[in-house]
């Protein structure tokens, strides 16, 4: 019997392992085997794609129609787009240099069958589809495929379509600075500051209007760490600047427009965008947090690029651009999006979140999907960031850290103290990161900050993820017994986590044991942390192990992201909303005053005798 519990618990583990690569996703980019593609160009084959020229009234997302027909049509046959248009060998040098470069180096951006919506296109080898670009800085392409993806061959290749200014500043992101009074702009755009000056129009709304300065930064191809993004995931990223808007007046609306003045004293400028400046640390007025991970990102038109691995992305995204005039700072924690060193999906994603990301404060943590590559430093040394290692996170988006490449990071907003760590660097005692986590902890004064949330990407506390069931860990290996008692000594009062692909609930717990047995309304001293693992914002999902645990008081196997809302210093409501409608499934509630903090608990004060 114990030799068959064995194999039992064998096979749950491979299961659980698969499960979990399954979940995490491959990049269906990668389904394309693009360098061992052959030309097969057939003079009756052609594609055509209008209109030619995108954006005319300043746009940055156009629709485009393909047409294209083939002799020889057949069910495998596929459409990709291309970006820049001229996608040939000789635009991408092999990474060793005793290799040849492939025939074509450079992936699609997005692909779909050529029947996809042309049912008849195997009898009569005519079809269409309609497809949306985004402004990536270049020209575009759209080619047709025969013989599948592993060997194929190129048939046709369309006319060249553009955006009338593919230099323009695009996909502005907000994130909070090191100061409480200080917001960054963050956006991408195609001019180096050898060719324009860029710059941000910004002011009170309403009011006097000033131009500061943007820094710029972009990167290399020998920037990024191995293949697919040294290779056929390679795409210029552009240029990407970021400024800093200080002494800013707390609760205020600004407006704001990127700029670049052009060598001939001519500007480009983008639309007007506003925020409203954080409050001060302390102040009480209404405060609302949405936080999730793993969300990803999906197509509008259906393209086949993530091959329905992340399809809760576009319901989340949408869920929260409806209320978005109810939420005050988003938190992202990690696996931001899979783009896996396919460096075209960053602009694409970017995009997707633009509505949000340029209103309200987006915040990131740190993934396995955008950091780990073996070599790199990262505490786990696998290949998921798929080359990137984290160079791409570090440089798309602000984050007030003391250092970008340890993605760590503290900020205040209101009556919250957030301490995000980075789960992909060392986090175990004795380590920086573990001192960094207890300075966060220990430094906020819980009388004017008195919610404290933990954050990191993978589950340093408690998961029902069968994946981790089976390691018989329920939550990362060794992270428990490193940072539980930190939690527990000063008073955290909820730990949030993604990387698990769903959500879940914990009691209030140290050391595996409740401390509170209330499940909805919870007053007076905490004498726990709450653990919630909200990773399922749009990856594809990953199942709870069938194992009961007298710890976990709600689970949901969908998709959905969880939002915060402080009314005062004394109450604050946690809601799970499911990305299908926006409606509230799991809740519960906080009521507590700043003498219940003070109070000791099982570890949350030092030790006293009689004779102290």
């Amino acid at each position: 019997m114990k030799g068959l519990r064995m194999i039992m618990w064998t096979i749950l583990l491979v299961l659980a392992i698969l499960h979990r690569a399954s979940s995490h996703g491959i990049q269906p980019l990668s389904r394309i085997a693009i360098h061992k593609a052959t030309l097969a160009l057939d003079n009756l084959a052609y594609v055509k794609a209008s209109p030619t020229v995108l954006g005319l009234n300043g746009q940055n997302t156009e629709w485009v129609t393909v047409e294209y027909s083939s002799p020889n049509p057949s069910m495998d046959d596929w459409i990709g787009v291309f970006s820049p248009a001229n996608f040939s060998a000789s635009t991408c040098p092999a990474e060793n240099p005793r290799v040849y470069p492939p025939l074509l180096c450079s992936a699609p951006i997005k692909f779909r069958y050529a029947n996809y919506t042309s049912p008849d296109y195997k009898v009569n080898g005519k079809g269409s589809l309609k497809l949306q670009l985004i402004n990536q800085r270049s020209d575009f392409s759209f080619a047709l495929f025969s013989n599948g993806f592993l060997n194929p061959k190129l048939v046709a290749v369309s006319n060249t379509v553009s955006f009338a200014n593919p230099n323009a500043p695009v996909y502005p992101r907000l994130a909070q600075g090191k100061q409480w009074d200080e917001m960054t702009v963050t956006w991408t755009s195609g001019y180096g500051i050898d060719e324009a000056e860029p710059f941000v129009q910004w002011g009170p709304k309403g009011g006097h209007q000033q131009h500061s300065p943007a820094v710029t930064l972009t990167f290399e191809r020998s920037s990024v760490c191995g293949a697919p993004a040294r290779t056929v995931g390679w795409r210029d990223p552009g240029y990407i600047h970021t400024i800093f808007l200080k002494e800013l007046w707390p609760n205020r609306v600004y407006t704001y427009k990127l700029g670049h003045r052009l060598s001939n004293s001519t500007y480009v400028w983008s639309k007007e965008y506003q925020f409203r400046a954080s409050p001060f640390p302390g102040q009480n007025s209404l405060q609302r947090v949405v936080i999730f991970g793993d969300m990803g990102k999906d197509e509008a038109d259906g393209s086949n690029e993530y091959n329905n691995f992340q399809r809760g992305s576009l319901n989340t995204t949408k869920q929260l651009i409806k209320d978005l005039k109810n939420i005050d700072i988003v938190f992202h924690i990690g696996d931001i999006f899979y783009a896996n060193g396919y460096i075209s999906q960053w602009d694409q994603f970017t995009a997707q979140i633009e509505p949000i990301a340029s209103a309200v404060p987006y915040m990131l943590a740190s993934g396995n999907h955008k950091r780990d590559w073996p070599g790199t430093g990262s505490f786990y040394e696998n290949n998921d960031s798929g080359g990137e290692c984290g160079v791409l996170a570090e440089t798309m988006f602000f984050v007030p850290a003391e250092n970008r490449a340890k993605y760590w990071y503290s900020t205040d907003y209101g009556m919250f103290r957030f301490c995000i760590a980075d789960s992909e660097h060392d986090w175990r005692e004795g380590t920086e990161q573990y001192k960094f986590i207890e300075h966060c902890l220990a430094s906020v004064d819980r009388q004017k900050q008195p919610w404290l949330v933990f954050l990191a990407h993978r589950v340093l506390g408690y998961s029902s993820d069968l994946s981790y069931a089976v390691e018989g860990s329920f939550g990362e290996p060794m992270a428990k017994e490193n940072l539980q008692k930190l939690w527990q000594k000063y008073k955290v009062d909820i730990a949030i986590y993604g990387h698990a692909h769903n959500y879940e609930r914990t009691c209030p717990i140290y050391e595996n044991q409740c401390t509170d047995n209330e499940k909805r309304y919870y007053k007076g001293t905490l004498k726990g942390t709450i653990h919630v693992v909200a990773g399922g914002a749009g990856a594809s999902l990953s199942p709870f192990t069938t194992l009961k645990t007298k710890w976990s008081l709600f689970r949901d196997y969908d998709y959905g992201f969880v939002k915060l809302t402080a009314f005062d210093h004394s109450n604050l409501l946690f809601e799970y909303k499911k990305s299908s409608d926006g409606k509230v499934y799991d809740s519960f509630r906080i009521s507590r005053d700043y003498r219940d903090i003070l109070a000791c608990t099982v570890d949350s004060c030092p030790p006293t005798t009689l004779a102290s």
